[in-house]
C-alpha cells in the first residue's frame, strides 16, 4: 500500500485538539520536540486506519517544511516502531518509513538497512525479545520494498532478499510472510536484475520447489514473470525435468497441494499457489494431465473435507482461464460429480454448504466474461449436473441474471429441448452412496424424466419471475405458450401457426407431470399479472405516471394474450389435441366469453373503464380455468354474464324508478360472492385478482354486498363454510403434492444419504435418540388421553366368557377346560376386537386433525377477506357503509386478543387491529353527509363507549374508545374537506360559523355519555378505561374538555383511589393549558375556576399521609405538577387569589417519610412560593489519631508483616535497643497482637478446610461423629507454621 504524499490532509484529532506549543530546549542540551510533531508518532501506532493515514500525511507535510534534526529523529523513531509489541502499530510505522523514504530520496537505503539490522539484530537480542526483532527486520524490508526505490539499487535488493530468506526459519512468527514478500518483490523486478542478481540468490529455493508450498509458489511466480530466464533447460537443471508437471512430479504435487489445502482450512479460501499452478500448466500445455492425474485421481481420492473443498474452489476460480474444450473437461469430470454429491448430502441443518460459494464463483465468471459460448457452456454444464434426473442447482439461481440476451434465449431453447426430448447422455449423472448400495431392480428412467421436467418448468418460471433477468416480451410469451401448451394440449402433427408442434415428446407426459404443469401454469399467471413493463416499454410514458403491471407494451393483459393463444389452439383440431376436450356447452361458453371480452375492451375506453376492466379480467381468468375445472367455471361464467347485463341495464335506466327482479341479488353482490369463492382457494393468483377487481368495483358496493363480506367474520357463519373449505383443503393437498413432490424426493434421498454417513461417523445418534424420545412421548401422551373405555372392557369380557376363558361367579376355572381350537378362535376374536378399537382411535385422531386443518383454513380465509375490507376503507373513506365495519372489526379483536396461541391467529389479530387503527380511525377524510343517519351514529357511539367500559382488557377497551372518538369526529364535522381550496368558500364558512359549530352532534347526549364514562372511571376500582383515553378526548375535542372539566375537578378529591385522583389532576392540568378552554372562561369565571382547582388540590394534599408506595408518589407528583401550573398562573396573571392555605399544606409535606423521592419537584414548587431549599452542611469525617487509638497498629503498606518474614532459628538474634524495649514492656516475651492475628488466621483456615471436606455416606451410616482429620503432613506443617508465628511474635 503506497500513500501519495502530495495532498496534505487535515491534522490528526490529537493534533487538532492539542494547543500549539513552541520548541523547548532542555538545559542539558537534549532537544525537546514540540507536541504537534510527537503526536504524529502516537497516532501512527493507533489501531484506526484512518487516523494512521492522516498521521502519516501530516508527518510528511511537517518534514517538508521543517529543518534541522527532525528527519534524523523521525528515521530513528520509525525504525524503533518497526518492532512494536502491538500488532496494529508495526504496519503503521512500516508504511510511514516507506513514505518518508519515497519523499526524501536523499536518504540512502543502505544506511536505513544497516540501521534496521543494527537496531533489530536477532543474534544479540534476548530470547524473550526475538519475536519483536524478527518483526522489526521483516517490516523494515517491507518498508524498503514499498518505497519503490529498492529496485533501483540492486545491491540493497540482494541484501533485502537474503534477509528475508534468513527470516524464513522463524515460521512460528511470520509463517509465509517472507516468501510472499519475495514474490511481491519479484513481480516488480526487471528481468535483467533478476537474471544478474536474484537468480543466484533464489536458485537454492527454486531447486527445492517440491519441498514446501511456499517454495513451489516462488518458482511458479518466477516462471510466469521471467519465462526467458527460466527456460526448459534451466528448469531441468533446477528440478531435473523441463516442466513443472511431469509424470515423476505428479505425486509430489499432490502432497504439496494437500498441505496447501489443509493450511487454509480455517480461512476457507483458495491458496494463491493453485491458480498460479493452473496458469503454468496452461502455458506448458499440460492442463489436461494436471486435472486428470493431480486433481481427480489424486486430491479427490483423499477422504478429508479440505481437499474436496480445495478442488471445488479450484474449479470455480479457474473458469475464466479455460478454453471451451477445457471447460467441457472440467464441467463433465469427477470434480463436478463430487460437488453434486456434496450438495445433495449437505441439505441437512448444521452442515457446511459449499453451494453459496460456488454460486458466487460462477456469478463472478459470468459477469466478467463476454464470450457467449463460454457463458452458455458454463450454465449448461451446471444445469446438466443431475441426480436421477434432478439438477442439483436450485431452480431459482441468481446467476441467470448475468447471462446476455442471446445466451438467455439459447439457454431457454435448450431447456425446452431437454423437456421434450430428455437426453441423459449429455448430463453429468451421479449417484449417492446409498443409491449405489440400493440393488433393487427399479426402473429409474421414468422417475428421472419426471424429476427433470419438473425442474425445467420451475426454472422457466423463475426466469419470468426474476425481475433482474434482462428479457424481452417475446421470450416471456414463448415460455408462457410452451408451459400452457404442454399443460393442456398435445401435438398431432406440425403446423407453422403453432411452433410448439414442431417437436414431439419422445416420452409422453404422465398424469403426475400434467398436474404439476397445470399448477405451474397458474403460478406463472400470477407472476405475469404482477410483471412490470419489459424492454423499451418500461421507459415509455411520463415519469410521474403510475406504472401499470401485468400488461404488454401494446397495453393488453398477459392473460388476454394467452387466451388468444388458447383460442388458436382450439381452432386447430387437426394439429392439436386437448388433454380434456371441451364439450359443446363449454365451447359455447368459451366463445361467448371471448365475445364479452371484446365488447368490454371497447367499453374500457369510455368513462366506465374501471368496471369494464374488472369484468374483463374476471372473464379471462374464469375462462382459462375451463381447461382445469370445467363445470365450476361454467357456473361462474354464467353469473358473470348476468352481472354484466344488469350492470349495463343500470347504466341505461339509471334514473328509472322501475323495479324488477326483487328476489334476485344485485350484480355487485354476485361479484362479491365470486370474489369470496376465489379467496377460499389457496392460490395467490386468485387472491391478487380478487383484490384488483374489488378495487375497481368498490364504488358500487351496496350494504348487502358489504354484509356478505362481514358475515365471513361472524362465528355463527362458520358452520356454513365447512363444506366449501373441505373442498379447498383437498385442492390444496393436490396442488401442494404436485408442486413439491419432486423436491421432497430429492430431500428424502439427501436425508437418507446423510443419515447413513452420520451413522458411520457416529454423529447422528443424538438426533435419532431425540426422534425416538419424541415418538415415545407422543405415544405416551396418546395413551394418557385415551380414557378407559368401559364399552370395550365389556365387549372383551363377553368374548372371554363365550369361550370359557374366565370363570363366572361361583365357578372354578381350570386350564384343561379349553382345547387348542377354542384358544385359536379366542385369539382371532381378541385380535378382531383390538383391531376394531385401533381403527376407532385412528378415526377419532383423523377427525381431530381434520378439524384443526379446517380451523386453519377458515382463519386463512378470513385473513384474505380482510384484504377486501382494507381496500374498501382505502378507496371509499367517505362512504357511509364504513360505519357498518366498526363493530365487526372490534369483535374480531375481542375474540382473538386472548386466544392468539399460534402464529396464524397472531397475524389475523395484528392485521385486523392495523386496519381498524390506521385505515379507519386515522383516516384523513370521512363521510360528510350524515344528516339522515346521525341518530344511528349516536347509538353506535353509545354502544362503543359502553362496550369499552365493560371490557376485561384495557387494550380492547382502547380500540372501542378510539372508534367512539372517530364517530365523534364525524358527527362534529370540524375537519374541512381538502378538496375545498377556494378562499371565498373558506371565508364564508368562517362567517357562518360552520367550522366551529357542533355539526350533527347532539351535545347533550354526547356530554352525558362521556360524563358517565368519566364518572365510572373515577369511582370504580377495576375499570378498563384509562386516563390516556380521556386525555386523548380532551386534546382532540376541546369542546368536550370544557364540559367535562367540572367533573374532573371534583374527582381530584372524590377519586376512589390514588391513581384516579392523580389522573384527575392530569386531566385538569391538560384542560387548563388548552387555549380554547381559557377563552371559554372570561374574566371572573377564570378566577373562580382557578380558585376551585386550588381548593380541590389543597384538600387532596391534606389527605396525603405518606409517600412510600409508588401510587402515592405518583399521586403527589401529579398534584405538584398541577400546583406548579396554578402558582405560575396566579403569579404571572396577577390574580387576586390567596395561596396561604396551599403553602401551609405544602410545608407539611416536607416532614413526611420518603419525601426525598419527590424532592426536586417539591422544591421547584416551593421556590415559586418564595421558599429556598435548605443547604445541607457537609461535615468532614475526622480521622482517628493512630497514637491514641487502642488496639493493634495498622500495617504499613508495602512492608511485609513480621509473621511472614523467614528467619534463621539456629542463629541467635543480637539484642538491639528496640528488642530491649519490647522485653521491658512484655516481660514474658510474648506479643499482644501477632499471636492473636495468627490464631485468628489459623482458625479461619481450619474452618475453610473443614467446610470443604464433608462426611461421606459411609461415615454417616456408621454413625461416625468424629471430626475429619487432616493428613499428618499437612497437620504437622500447620503446627510448625503456628509455632513459627508464635515464636516470631
Amino acid at each position: 500500500m503506497v500513500l501519495s504524499p502530495s495532498p496534505a490532509p487535515a491534522p490528526s484529532p490529537a493534533a487538532a485538539a492539542a494547543p500549539a506549543r513552541t520548541k523547548l530546549t532542555h538545559s542539558g542540551g537534549v532537544l525537546q520536540k514540540n507536541r504537534e510533531f510527537l503526536d504524529f508518532f502516537w497516532d501512527i501506532a493507533k489501531p484506526e486506519q484512518e487516523i494512521r493515514l492522516m498521521a502519516i500525511s501530516g508527518l510528511l507535510e511537517y518534514l517538508r517544511s521543517s529543518e534541522g534534526d527532525d528527519l534524523e529523529y523521525t528515521i530513528q523513531r520509525l525504525i524503533e516502531g518497526l518492532a512494536a509489541t502491538r500488532e496494529t502499530a508495526r504496519p503503521g510505522f512500516s508504511l510511514a518509513l516507506a513514505q518518508v523514504l519515497q519523499c526524501k530520496e536523499t536518504i540512502l537505503l543502505r544506511t536505513i538497512l544497516e540501521q534496521i539490522k543494527k537496531k533489530h539484530d536477532i543474534n544479540i537480542t534476548k530470547k524473550k525479545f526475538i519475536r519483536n526483532a524478527v518483526f522489526g527486520n521483516f517490516f523494515g524490508v517491507l518498508a524498503l520494498s514499498q518505497s519503490g526505490r529498492l529496485i533501483k539499487e540492486p545491491d540493497i535488493l540482494l541484501e533485502s532478499i537474503q534477509l528475508l530468506q534468513s527470516l524464513s526459519k522463524y515460521r512460528q512468527y511470520l509463517r509465509d510472510l517472507p516468501a510472499k514478500t519475495i514474490m511481491d518483490i519479484l513481480s516488480e523486478t526487471p528481468e535483467n536484475v533478476f537474471k544478474k542478481i536474484l537468480f543466484g540468490a533464489l536458485q537454492e529455493d527454486m531447486s527445492s520447489a517440491f519441498s514446501t508450498p511456499a517454495q513451489l509458489h516462488l518458482l511458479l511466480v518466477a516462471l510466469q514473470r521471467f519465462p526467458k530466464v527460466l527456460k526448459p533447460k534451466n528448469l531441468k537443471k533446477l528440478l531435473g525435468s523441463s516442466a513443472i508437471l511431469s509424470p515423476e512430479n505428479v505425486a509430489k504435487l499432490i502432497e504439496l497441494l494437500k498441505v496447501a489445502a489443509r493450511s487454509v482450512k480455517k480461512d476457507q479460501t483458495l491458496p494463491p499457489l493453485a491458480l498460479d499452478l493452473v496458469r503454468v500448466t496452461l502455458q506448458e500445455g499440460t492442463f489436461e494431465m494436471f486435472w486428470k492425474d493431480v486433481v481427480e485421481n489424486g486430491l479427490l481420492k483423499e477422504p478429508s473435507g479440505p481437499t474436496s473443498y480445495f478442488c471445488f474452489r479450484l474449479l470455480g476460480a479457474s473458469l475464466p482461464l479455460l478454453s471451451l474444450s477445457q471447460l467441457n473437461l472440467v464441467l463433465t469430470g469427477e470434480v463436478m460429480r463430487q460437488y453434486g454429491d456434496h450438495v445433495v448430502i449437505a441439505q441437512l441443518p448444521k452442515r457446511f454448504r459449499f453451494g453459496p460459494e460456488m454460486t458466487n464463483l460462477v456469478d463472478s465468471f459470468l459477469e466478467s466474461t463476454q464470450d457467449e459460448a463460454k457463458q452458455f457452456m458454463v450454465i449448461k454444464g451446471f444445469s446438466s449436473l443431475t441426480n436421477y434426473g434432478h439438477p442439483v442447482i436450485p431452480s431459482y439461481w441468481k446467476v441467470v441474471c448475468r447471462l446476455q440476451s442471446s445466451v438467455l434465449v439459447k439457454y431457454v431453447d435448450w431447456l425446452k429441448n431437454m423437456f421434450t426430448s430428455p437426453d441423459f447422455d449429455i448430463c453429468t449423472e451421479f449417484s449417492t452412496k446409498r443409491q449405489k448400495e440400493n440393488k433393487q431392480a427399479i426402473d429409474r428412467t421414468q422417475h428421472s424424466v419426471v424429476r427433470l421436467r419438473s425442474w425445467i418448468v420451475a426454472r422457466l418460471i423463475s426466469i419470468v419471475d426474476n425481475w433482474q433477468v434482462k428479457k424481452e416480451e417475446d421470450l416471456v410469451m414463448d415460455i408462457a405458450r410452451f408451459i400452457f401448451f404442454h399443460a393442456f394440449f398435445g401435438a398431432k402433427r406440425y403446423t407453422s401457426d403453432i411452433p410448439e408442434t414442431e417437436v414431439t415428446l419422445t416420452i409422453p407426459l404422465d398424469e403426475k407431470t400434467r398436474d404439476m404443469m397445470e399448477s405451474s401454469f397458474f403460478c406463472l399467471l400470477n407472476h405475469l399479472n404482477s410483471l412490470p413493463p419489459l424492454g423499451d416499454s418500461a421507459e415509455l410514458g411520463d415519469k410521474n405516471e403510475k406504472r401499470v403491471f401485468g400488461v404488454t407494451a401494446d397495453g393488453n393483459l398477459w392473460i388476454y394474450c394467452l387466451v388468444q393463444y388458447a383460442s388458436v389452439l382450439l381452432s386447430q383440431e387437426r394439429s392439436v389435441q386437448a388433454v380434456k376436450p371441451f364439450t359443446q356447452i363449454q365451447r359455447k361458453a368459451w366463445d361467448r366469453m371471448l365475445q364479452s371480452v371484446e365488447d368490454l375492451q371497447k367499453k374500457s375506453k369510455t368513462a366506465r373503464k374501471q368496471e369494464a376492466s374488472a369484468f374483463q379480467l374476471l372473464f379471462l381468468l374464469v375462462g382459462i380455468q375451463l381447461f382445469k375445472v370445467g363445470e365450476d367455471s361454467l357456473a361462474l361464467l354464467s353469473d358473470l354474464h348476468k352481472c354484466v347485463e344488469e350492470w349495463e341495464q343500470k347504466k341505461i335506466k339509471k334514473h328509472s324508478t322501475h323495479v324488477t327482479r326483487k328476489e334476485e341479488p344485485d350484480w355487485v353482490e354476485v361479484m362479491v360472492e365470486i370474489l369470496l369463492s376465489f379467496l377460499s382457494q389457496p392460490n395467490r393468483l386468485m387472491r391478487q385478482v380478487s383484490k384488483m377487481v374489488f378495487t375497481r368495483i368498490c364504488p358500487h358496493v351496496t350494504k348487502e354486498a358489504l354484509q356478505l363480506i362481514l358475515d365471513v367474520f361472524n362465528p355463527e357463519s362458520e358452520e356454513g363454510e365447512e363444506s366449501a373449505l373441505i373442498v379447498t383443503e383437498d385442492f390444496e393437498k393436490s396442488q401442494t403434492k404436485a408442486d413439491w413432490s419432486n423436491d421432497d424426493e430429492m430431500e428424502d434421498e439427501s436425508d437418507s444419504d446423510e443419515s447413513e454417513e452420520e451413522e458411520d461417523n457416529n454423529d447422528n445418534d443424538d438426533g435419532a435418540d431425540d426422534s425416538d424420545e419424541d415418538k415415545s412421548e407422543e405415544d405416551a401422551e396418546e395413551e394418557r388421553e385415551e380414557a378407559v373405555d368401559e364399552n370395550f372392557r365389556m365387549e372383551l369380557m363377553k368374548v372371554l366368557q363365550t369361550t370359557n376363558a374366565i370363570s363366572k361367579e361361583g365357578e372354578s376355572s381350570s386350564d384343561e377346560e379349553a382345547d387348542d381350537e377354542t384358544m385359536m378362535a379366542l385369539d382371532k376374536n381378541i385380535a378382531a376386537l383390538f383391531s376394531e378399537r385401533k381403527k376407532r382411535l385412528q378415526a377419532a385422531k383423523d377427525k381431530k386433525e381434520k378439524m384443526m386443518k379446517e380451523k386453519a383454513l377458515r382463519k386463512n380465509f378470513k385473513i384474505k377477506v380482510l384484504d377486501l375490507i382494507e381496500v374498501f376503507l382505502a378507496k371509499q373513506p367517505e362512504n357511509p357503509l364504513i360505519f357498518d365495519i366498526i363493530e365487526p372489526l372490534i369483535a374480531i379483536i375481542e375474540e382473538n386478543l386472548s386466544s392468539h396461541s399460534n402464529q396464524q391467529e397472531q397475524d389475523y389479530l395484528r392485521k385486523a387491529a392495523d386496519i381498524f387503527k390506521n385505515q379507519l380511525c386515522k383516516a384523513k377524510t370521512y363521510c360528510q353527509n350524515i344528516s339522515e343517519m346521525k341518530e344511528d351514529l349516536h347509538k353506535l357511539m353509545e354502544r362503543l363507549v359502553s362496550r369499552a367500559s365493560k371490557q376485561s382488557d384495557s387494550s380492547v377497551s382502547l380500540y372501542c374508545f378510539s372508534g367512539a372518538l372517530y364517530l365523534l369526529r364525524v358527527l362534529k364535522g370540524k375537519a374541512i374537506n381538502p378538496a375545498i381550496t377556494d378562499k371565498t368558500e373558506k371565508g364564508e364558512k368562517a362567517k357562518t360559523g360552520q367550522v366551529d359549530s357542533f355539526g350533527n352532534m347532539d351535545m347533550k347526549k354526547v356530554t352525558e355519555l362521556y360524563q358517565g364514562a368519566l364518572t365510572l372511571f373515577m369511582t370504580r376500582r377495576k375499570c378498563s378505561l384509562t386516563g390516556s383515553m380521556f386525555g386523548n378526548l380532551f386534546s382532540r375535542f376541546p369542546v368536550m374538555c370544557e364540559r367535562l372539566l367540572p367533573l374532573a375537578i371534583v374527582s381530584i378529591t372524590d377519586g376512589i383511589r390514588e391513581h384516579q385522583r392523580g389522573q384527575a389532576c392530569c386531566l385538569v392540568l391538560q384542560a387548563l393549558q388548552s387555549q380554547d378552554v381559557r377563552q371559554s372562561f372570561p374574566g371572573d369565571k377564570w378566577n373562580e375556576l382557578i380558585t376551585e382547582v386550588i381548593s380541590q388540590v389543597t384538600q387532596c394534599l391534606k389527605t396525603v399521609t405518606a409517600v412510600k408506595l409508588k401510587v402515592e408518589q405518583e399521586e403527589v407528583r401529579k398534584c405538584l405538577e398541577l400546583v406548579q401550573f396554578l402558582v405560575k398562573t396566579v403569579t404571572q396573571q396577577r390574580l387576586d387569589i390567596s395561596l396561604a392555605e396551599l403553602t401551609s399544606v405544602l410545608q407539611s409535606l416536607e416532614e413526611l417519610e420518603d419525601a426525598c423521592k419527590i424532592s426536586d419537584l417539591y422544591w421547584h414548587v416551593m421556590k415559586l412560593l418564595g421558599f429556598k431549599k435548605p443547604q445541607k452542611v457537609k461535615v468532614k469525617a475526622q480521622l482517628p489519631n493512630p497514637a491514641a487509638a487502642p488496639g493493634p497498629l495498622k500495617k504499613k503498606k508495602g512492608f511485609l508483616p513480621e509473621t511472614k518474614k523467614r528467619k534463621n532459628w539456629k542463629k541467635k538474634k543480637t539484642p538491639t535497643l528496640e528488642n530491649e524495649q519490647i522485653k521491658k514492656e512484655n516481660p514474658d516475651g510474648k506479643s499482644d497482637e501477632a499471636p492473636k492475628a495468627t490464631s485468628d488466621r489459623m482458625d479461619k483456615k481450619k474452618k475453610k478446610k473443614f467446610r470443604k471436606r464433608k462426611k461421606t455416606p459411609k461415615e454417616n451410616a456408621a454413625g461416625n461423629t468424629e471430626k475429619t482429620q487432616e493428613p499428618p503432613a499437612k497437620k504437622s506443617k500447620k503446627k510448625s507454621d503456628g509455632g513459627k508465628s508464635n515464636q516470631l511474635g
